[in-house]
């Protein structure tokens, strides 16, 4: 798989996460906080591996 399409596909995660979690804060938000941080280590892990 080529490294582009790998950082898309976590910025692209990242971005879905982030809206579940938008989306999830007045329901729950606990589990809103779960899915925040997984959208920050998808979007830290594509920043980081575009770098490298």
């Amino acid at each position: 798989m080529s490294r582009d399409v790998v950082v898309l596909l976590l910025f692209a995660l990242a971005g879905f996460l982030a809206g579940g979690a938008f989306s999830l804060w007045k329901k729950s938000r606990g589990m809103a906080v779960v899915i925040g941080a997984a959208a920050l280590l998808a979007g830290g892990g594509a920043v980081v591996w575009l770098s490298s």
